[in-house]
């Protein structure tokens, strides 16, 4: 379109006259760069960046370069030479809003909000409700709008052919920048960083190009394709702006801005979803360290890591987190906000997400919102912006059902309640009407509402709900309604409804009445003529009847009246799209009917006529005119082509003769050959010229194109517009005459058509004309309006040529649905399938009045008191044809019934007459009598009629099985949902006797949810410091326990050199007595060195354990310590300096668990009691059986007794139903038929008011029954519910005998009988009383005990309360309880490792100081040795001296690492320096003036050789001392570091116990506030003021007794603990005394022991000797065990030579055997040898006599041929079954047979 062309166009300014000529010069640089942007999408990236990088400084945008608006703004298009004025229409109100778009509401300040309707950025004041619009550029659409961070920048990112990103100020709205090439179709979302210096934009289809901006400059700088699907969503990630985030169609996508070899890249990791099932995700956050949050469609919260699914968080009992996909998660001071299509908005804690966790395979974490709002009913959150300022709490949230949210998140006391700022229409609005008499218009759409709006003064006026979506609209003419509030509405269930709109102002408002709006709605009358969507509604021009189109393809008639009446309907062959009558200029009026499949029909008005009696309301004589439409498409562009040719041609043929004409000219002046050339070049271009391409062939598309609307131009004839291939035309058409074809056999072609500019693929949907027919509006598919000017005003558009044409709608989704003037063509109302309503004025806007508004009807007089008209509020209802064939239907059954009912009659009394013969056959007799089966005509019947019942009756079963298993099923989940869970029901036992009854507790199965819960808190608490230590002392000790000391002895030295035993030879046995000897050797001198050891190790500890000067017990330190916490007063937890001890803190967890054991604890309680009551009952069931077994004896009893004598019989005692509650739920068929029966005899009434409690009483009847009789106790007496449980047999009458006077004997026995039985009489009655006694004695015992429990219980729940709340107190406190115990237990960590370096840093400074000592030793040693060697008077001693401590430079033979600085030996090595290193450090100023050559001449040469290795030696010495010294240093500077180190930790660890211990004080005095409940006695209360109780006991104290008793004999403890301890005291003086006179006496007798020793050593060994190395001397070890080793080698080798010996003498024993062996053989040999000449002299006689008998083959040779040839044939065969095999072996899945066997 030109206009889009237009629109693409870029311009830039010159106005500034502040701009320099250089940013003038740039700026044509600009706009010569973006007319080239959309072919640099041909270009790679790397050439983009190349660009870049060459022609930076060239292509810097000055920061005060604006483009012109006027240019940039798209305006409508108005053909050339038209006179057409650009403002026919100005836009001048929105009631629409795309609710349904993504992202479609922004914040710009705190005032103003901006949203996309259509083609326009609308611009809302929240103040007054005032609007201003931003048309789009390009005018094809607006993708995307962001703001920019700073409120300063916002852009819009359009559709089109590479569409542009526009960047705008604000609040001047002037283009800043413009961004192009980014995508080819459509931009999807755009998004700025945390900054603002970058933008990230990603397109739709077909590329989904994500593409970053440098948007100052307007350049890309990296470019990529984000996913083959759609991506919703682009975002930087505000910590770090080189990571970006898309999220889209079933994918997540991670990108990061990466440095590569080739330049800056874009890459992309794709998040992979694992074990969850793929979703879309349309709301995410990135969280500060580098995880994502995302949504899911079914309502849970995903968090990312690392490109995978780390954890899905869910609500408890695994709940989703919102109902629905979850649109839109944002981070806000410090807490997560979600909201989702359940319109609740819910707050998370950020740190609980951020470190969430998976601790099972299902990956799920379930927590809770802390705080959450639900918006509203129908409410569907899609995106939530706020009003950035301090302390604002205020958000604004867009509603997909289309309104307008203002909410308050700051959930305090004053928090607002939401508020609906605007509310609008939810996706496509169907239809719409507007008013004939003022400037009122109504919509509907899907989401079930009509809208009234009054369009000249921009008000929302009313609206009505209903069940389903509205799909047409028409405001009544005033033939119709003289008031103009009649409002006909079609919907999608095809009901139409008669609305009326009034003003009720003028009403009388009664009391609870809401208060009226200015507009009200009011349903006249509902009718549903048919049975699908209402697609049209027309008025005849009188206004006498209405007709209504629906997709059912049928038209309904009305005759318009107060009530419409239906005069009936006609069947379509298609789809209804529109209904015209005729207009009034017409003499008679006719209803243009236009179907959607390309049929036109004409009907004239149908007859009224009585439609009571009629069967149906179809129509069957009404003359119908068809038109079916045939597409002439193809031949009209077939006729332009040929026309576009013929013209061309004529051209061409003028050039030739213009050509011919200039050719004869020019041969006048050029030769003859060369004109000849030119002629033949001239003919071979025209010859190539004549080829034309062949014509457009004719094309008639096989499924009609639908008709989308059309009007009358005059009687016979109509123009109507066509969508799919036959767009592009408005299609002129009549009604065929006398056409013999069918309906589908016809096919008729418009006789003429116009051409509609570029509208191919953008028909004409909608048209209406303006009350002067001099303009034409035309709605189209892609959101255009057009306005043609028919200057004739003529309707046959003889003059359509020029026009207006301006997109206002969504061009992808807005087609126009509806376009209307005003009633005075003042005004143009549109709507669109984008859900946007546009008002516009007709010229300029300075031509309104001030204060134009709309007229709303009054109400006709009595509206009060009319009666609200019926609405058909089912969706299912009949319609009016089906409910006039349900009529019909029901009487036709009616006579059915009738008719059965005769027939039904007629076998009663056919059945009476067979009866009555039966009644005479049997009063026949018996000869006479017929027998049973000759009544029966033919057996067959009867098998058939048995048959058929058994097969119906299999029948039933099979289709109630579904509903058998569906009830079963049900059952099953009722028992487990109420009856499984339940461990005891309530049993309710009654006394015999008395009104007493007991009852047990109604139990439910103990659960394990603190258990788990318990176990799912341990996991997460930080452990303290107290638990960690004790769990390291176990562990030691376990550790202790599990390790056992491995002791070595002196037996193992030799084990591995002992060979396993064999035979013992005397070899073996000296070696073994060698290694015994050797071994008791050192076995002796290891016992004495161990003993020497042991008694080392003994003094050792024994010095050890010395106590110092100042040392303290223990023991008594823990004593002073424990005394010191608990000395004074007793501590109170509510005490201010009051510190809980370590072991006695409490956390959730312990508190769970102490909560697990309450109930655990209540749970045994009451089972036990649970078990005792059903015991007693079972107990009292037993005594009534036995009271029962009694009765019956008293009975037989009394039969036989007098009757003076009878005494009367105990009653029996009754079982109550509540003592048996689980007979309840038994059953069986007689039970369920007796019920059935009960239901179906009461009355419906009833039935519904009495339902519950009926079921009840029923089910419980029929249960007892059921009962009774299974466990044979009797059938119910009474309805009370009081029944025997043993049903007795009869007494039997004793048999009557004639009567005959008693003998004396027969008088005695029967006196004793009777003494006898009045005895069993009196005591049955006594053990019946006995049994009852009994019973209640049980029963009162237990009741007493149950009371005692029931107080147990009642303070079990309530203790149970107090530890409830104090776990919820508990769980607030934990998560930083954690915190900080971590932090102390990582600092306690850091202490002991310090501590434990520190030690270690002693242990090597000690063994570096050993090491120091031992050095020096060996230094004195040396000097020793040299003075012993010298001897005394040595007269080169000093020379020989100074040679030996001369320093000499030497190469050293290991290089020492780090620097070679002289350090100063600190004081403590100093003093452990020897004299004779003093001595050499002296005599090192003199070194350098020694000469040793001077005394070399009569000194010893071997002394001075010895002098000069020591002095090697010491040299070394003082090397390695050196070195130890230094790292000696560096170790005491290392401790002194870590010394530091600790100083520190420390401080920090006390600094955090103290934290650790003020937030445990202020957790403890938190759970001093909970209230607790203590039952006390009057007894209990001693704190009396004046002998009476205080009224207010707030300040009084709860002790327990025990508590109390414990503190007073603490008094009395510690006055005997004061006793006792002076005792000790005094004791342990005296001992001290003691003490110190044995150690003086003890030192005298050790140093005389000692002077002993060392006498009888000189005594015995003339010097003093150390006896340990005497003790532990021992033999060579290695010189004994090559001892041993020689003597075993010796051994073995005499061993081999006997062997080698034998083995000699056995070999010549077989050479001598083997001589003779050969001399024996030679020998027959010799004999053979003679033989064989004796034979062959024999055999050359036989051949000589017998020469012929060997002339043939000898058999021999025969036979071995045979068995050749038999082997050949063998080898064969086998070579063929080989083949065999191989050829199935190589076949795929061939069957391997075994091999072939020789049967020779």
């Amino acid at each position: 379109m030109d206009q889009d062309k237009e629109s693409e166009k870029h311009y830039y300014s010159d106005s500034d006259e502040d701009e320099s000529p250089s940013e003038w010069e740039e700026s044509e640089e600009a706009s010569e760069r973006a007319d080239y942007a959309p072919d640099q999408s041909e270009f790679s990236e790397d050439q983009l960046l190349e660009e870049a990088e060459d022609e930076e400084a060239v292509k810097k945008i000055s920061e005060s370069f604006f483009y012109d608006s006027a240019q940039v703004f798209s305006v409508p298009f108005v053909t050339p030479d038209s006179n057409i004025p650009l403002n026919l229409l100005t836009l001048i109100h929105s009631f629409g809003y795309d609710s349904t778009r993504r992202s479609n509401l922004h914040l710009l300040d705190s005032q103003t909000l901006v949203f996309v309707a259509g083609n326009q950025l609308v611009f809302l004041d929240l103040r007054n409700y005032e609007q201003n619009y931003l048309r789009s550029s390009s005018g094809r659409g607006i993708g995307a709008v962001a703001v920019h961070p700073d409120k300063t920048y916002f852009l819009v990112a359009e559709k089109g052919t590479y569409p542009n990103v526009i960047i705008y100020d604000y609040p001047l709205l002037r283009p800043y920048r413009i961004l192009r090439g980014g995508t080819e179709e459509a931009y999807a979302f755009a998004s700025f960083n945390f900054t603002g210096l970058l933008l990230a934009t990603v397109g739709g289809s077909p590329d989904y190009t994500i593409t970053v901006w440098n948007w100052k400059d307007e350049q890309p700088m990296l470019r990529t394709k984000a996913f083959s699907q759609d991506v919703f969503k682009v975002t930087f990630n505000p910590e770090n702006e080189e990571q970006l985030t898309t999220a889209g169609s079933g994918h997540i996508k991670f990108w990061l801005m990466a440095l590569t070899f080739t330049g800056l890249k874009l890459q992309g990791f794709l998040g992979r979803f694992g074990k969850t099932a793929v979703t879309d995700i349309e709301g995410y956050v990135e969280l500060p360290d580098g995880k994502v949050l995302t949504g899911s469609q079914w309502g849970n919260l995903l968090l990312w890591e690392g490109g995978l699914i780390k954890v899905e968080l869910c609500r408890h009992a695994r709940r989703t987190c919102h109902i629905g996909p979850i649109n839109q998660i944002m981070i806000d001071e410090g807490e997560i906000i979600t909201a989702g299509d359940d319109g609740c908005i819910r707050i998370w804690d950020f740190e609980t997400i951020d470190t969430a966790d998976a601790i099972d395979e299902s990956e799920m974490i379930e927590m809770e919102p802390i705080n959450e709002l639900q918006v509203g009913k129908n409410v569907k959150i899609y995106s939530m912006v706020k009003i950035f300022k301090p302390g604002n709490s205020i958000w604004y949230a867009q509603d997909a059902n289309g309104a307008i949210w203002k909410l308050d998140l700051s959930f305090s006391n004053i928090t607002q309640d939401p508020k609906c700022l605007l509310s609008f229409h939810t996706g496509p609005i169907t239809a719409m009407a507007v008013s004939p008499f003022t400037y009122l218009m109504a919509t509907t759409s899907q989401d079930c509402t009509i809208r009234i709006f009054d369009f000249a003064a921009k008000l929302y006026l009313t609206e009505m709900q209903f069940k389903e979506g509205g799909t047409a609209l028409l405001w009544a003419p005033r033939v119709v309604s003289y008031q103009g509030g009649l409002i006909i509405a079609g919907f999608e269930d095809g009901v139409i409804r008669l609305l009326e709109l009034f003003d009720p102002s003028g009403l009388v408002i009664f009391a609870g009445r809401k208060q009226v709006k200015g507009a009200q709605l009011r349903l006249r009358q509902a009718l549903k003529p048919h049975t699908e969507a209402v697609t049209a509604l027309a008025y005849e021009q009188n206004g006498e009847v209405l007709a209504t189109g629906s997709k059912d393809k049928t038209v309904f008639f009305f005759v318009v009246d107060q009530e419409y009446e239906p005069i009936g309907y006609i069947n379509v062959p298609g789809p209804v799209t529109n209904l015209t009558w005729t207009p009034k200029s017409h003499e008679e009026s006719f209803l243009l009917i236009l179907c959607e499949n390309g049929y036109v029909l004409e009907v004239p008005i149908p007859p009224i006529k009585d439609t009571e009696s009629l069967p149906t309301f179809e129509i069957k004589d009404l003359p119908i005119k068809y038109f079916h439409f045939l597409s002439i498409k193809s031949r009209i562009l077939r006729d332009i082509e040929i026309e576009r040719r013929r013209k061309k041609k004529e051209e061409k043929e003028r050039e030739k003769e213009e050509k011919r004409k200039l050719q004869l000219q020019m041969r006048k002046q050029l030769e003859e050959s060369e004109g000849e050339e030119e002629g033949e070049e001239e003919t071979i271009e025209e010859e190539e010229e004549e080829v034309e391409e062949p014509l457009p062939r004719i094309f008639i598309p096989e499924k009609p194109c639908p008709i989308l609307c059309g009007f009358y131009s005059v009687r016979t004839s109509f123009w109507i517009s066509l969508g799919g291939y036959d767009s592009g035309f408005l299609y002129h058409c009549k009604f065929p005459v006398d056409s013999e074809k069918t309906i589908e056999e016809q096919k008729d072609e418009p006789f003429d058509f116009r051409f509609v500019e570029n509208s191919d693929d953008n028909p004409i949907r909608v048209i209406s004309f303006s009350l002067s027919k001099m303009m034409m509006f035309c709605g189209m598919q892609k959101g255009q309006i057009r306005v043609y000017i028919l200057k004739n005003k003529s309707l046959k558009l003889t003059d359509m040529e020029h026009y207006w044409d301006y997109s206002i709608h969504d061009n992808d989704y807005g087609q126009i649905q509806a376009l209307y003037p005003s009633y005075d063509d003042r005004f143009v109302v549109s709507c669109g399938a984008d859900g946007n309503i546009f008002v516009f004025n007709i010229l300029s806007e300075e031509e309104l009045e001030e204060g134009l508004k709309a007229t709303v009807p009054p109400p006709k007089s009595g509206i009060e008191s009319e009666k609200r008209a019926e609405d058909i509020e089912d969706p299912n209802a009949f319609s009016i044809e089906g409910a006039r064939q349900k009529r019909e239907y029901d009487q036709i059954m009616r006579e059915a019934e009738e008719v059965k009912a005769q027939k039904r009659e007629k076998l009663s009394e056919l059945r009476s007459e067979f009866e009555r013969l039966l009644v005479n056959n049997s009063e026949l007799p018996e000869h006479m009598q017929l027998h049973r089966t000759e009544f029966d005509v033919d057996t067959r019947v009867r098998e058939q009629t048995e048959r058929t019942t058994v097969k119906k009756i299999k029948q039933v079963e099979r289709e109630l099985a579904w509903e058998k298993e569906k009830h079963r099923l049900a059952l099953l989940k009722l028992q487990k949902r109420f009856r499984d869970v339940l461990e005891f029901d309530t049993v309710i036992v009654h006394a015999i006797q008395t009104e007493h009854k007991i009852s047990t507790y109604r139990l439910l199965k103990l659960s394990g949810k603190y258990t788990r819960a318990r176990q799912m808190s341990q996991a997460d608490r930080r452990i303290s410091k107290f638990e960690r230590k004790e769990k390291e002392v176990s562990l030691k000790k376990e550790s202790q326990k599990d390790t056992v000391p491995v002791t070595t002895g002196p037996e193992e030295i030799f084990a591995e050199k002992e060979k396993k035993k064999r035979y013992r030879t005397l070899a073996d046995i000296m070696v073994e007595n060698q290694i015994a000897k050797m071994k008791k050797i050192m076995i002796k001198a290891e016992k004495a060195q161990n003993k020497i050891l042991q008694r080392r190790r003994e003094w050792e500890e024994l010095y050890k354990s010395k106590p110092e000067d100042d040392y303290e017990d223990p023991k008594d330190v823990l004593a002073i310590k424990e005394a010191q916490n608990n000395m004074g007063d007793f501590n109170l937890k509510t005490a201010p300096d009051y510190k809980i001890p370590e072991q006695m803190r409490i956390n959730a967890a312990k508190k769970e668990e102490e909560i697990g054991i309450l109930e655990a604890m209540t749970h045994e309680k009451k089972f036990n009691m649970n078990k005792c009551i059903i015991s007693l009952r079972d107990q009292k069931i037993a005594v009534i059986e036995e009271i029962q077994c009694l009765v019956q004896e008293l009975k037989t009893i009394h039969s036989i007794l007098p009757e003076n004598k009878h005494l009367p019989i105990p009653e029996v005692p009754q079982l109550h139903p509540e003592e048996v509650p689980e007979r309840k739920y038994q059953y069986d068929e007689e039970i369920l038929l007796e019920f059935k029966l009960k239901q179906e005899d009461r009355p419906v009434e009833e039935e519904q008011k009495e339902e519950e409690p009926e079921v009840v009483k029923g089910f419980a009847g029929g249960i007892t029954k059921a009962t009774l009789r299974e466990a044979d106790l009797g059938k119910q007496e009474s309805k009370i519910g009081k029944f025997p449980l043993l049903t007795l047999p009869e007494v039997q009458k004793p048999v009557e005998f004639p009567k005959t006077e008693p003998t004396e004997v027969e008088l005695e026995i029967m006196k004793r009988e009777e003494i006898r039985n009045t005895y069993m009489q009196q005591h049955l009655i006594d053990r019946i009383r006995e049994l009852i006694i009994t019973f209640d004695a049980e029963f009162r015992l237990l009741r007493h005990q149950k009371l005692k429990l029931d107080i147990q219980m009642k303070l079990a729940d309530l203790h149970h309360i107090t530890l409830f709340q104090e776990m919820l107190l508990l769980k607030n406190f934990e998560k930083q309880e954690n915190i900080l115990q971590e932090r102390v237990n990582s600092l306690d960590r850091e202490q002991q490792d310090m501590k434990w370096k520190i030690n270690e840093n002693l242990a090597e400074m000690e063994n570096r100081k050993n090491e120091i000592n031992r050095l020096q030793d060996q230094e004195k040693a040396i000097y020793a040795n040299f003075q012993a060697t010298l001897g005394e008077n040595n007269k080169f001693a000093y020379f020989l001296m100074k040679v030996l401590k001369k320093n000499i430079k030497r190469v050293k033979k290991k290089e020492v690492e780090g620097e070679e600085e002289e350090e100063e030996s600190s004081p403590e090595d100093s003093d452990e320096e020897s004299s004779f290193e003093s001595s050499e450090e002296e005599s090192e100023s003199e070194d350098e003036a020694f000469d040793e050559s001077m005394g070399l001449a009569n000194c010893d040469p071997a002394l001075y050789e010895m002098t000069l290795q020591l002095r090697e030696k010491r040299l070394d010495i003082e090397e390695a001392l050196t070195d130890e010294k230094k790292i000696l240093e560096n170790l005491r500077k290392e401790y002194e570091a870590m010394g530091k180190k600790v100083k520190v930790v420390a401080a920090n660890l006390v600094t955090a116990e103290d934290a650790l211990e003020a937030y445990q004080r202020e957790k403890q005095q938190r759970l001093n506030e909970l209230l607790v409940v203590i039952p006390l006695k009057l007894h209990q209360i001693e704190c009396v003021e004046f002998g009476e109780i205080p009224q207010d006991l707030s300040n009084a104290l709860v002790f327990s007794n025990t508590a109390l008793q414990r503190l007073q004999e603490r008094i009395v403890q510690l006055q005997e603990e004061n006793i006792e301890q002076q005792e000790l005291n005094r004791d342990c003086r005296e001992r001290r005394k003691k003490l110190i006179f044995e150690k003086r006496e003890m030192a005298k007798k050790i140093k005389k022991m000692k002077e002993t020793v060392t006498q009888l050593m000189i005594d015995k060994f003339g010097k003093e000797i150390n006896l340990e190395a005497l003790q532990t001397l021992s033999v060579n070890k290695k010189l004994e065990e090559l001892r041993i080793k020689k003597m075993k080698k010796e051994l073995a080798n005499a061993k081999e030579i006997r062997n080698w010996e034998e083995k000699v003498s056995k070999v010549r024993w077989d050479l001598m055997m083997k001589t003779k062996e050969h001399t024996k053989k030679l020998q027959q040999m010799n004999e053979l040898c003679i033989e064989k000449q004796k034979l062959e002299s024999r055999l050359n006689t036989l051949q000589a006599q017998q020469g012929n008998a060997f002339q043939g083959l000898r058999k021999a040779d025969i036979l071995a041929r045979e068995k050749i040839t038999e082997l050949i044939q063998i080898q064969a065969e086998k070579i063929l079954a080989l083949k065999e095999e191989i050829a199935i072996l190589r076949r795929k899945g061939g069957l391997i047979l075994p091999p072939i066997n020789n049967p020779h």
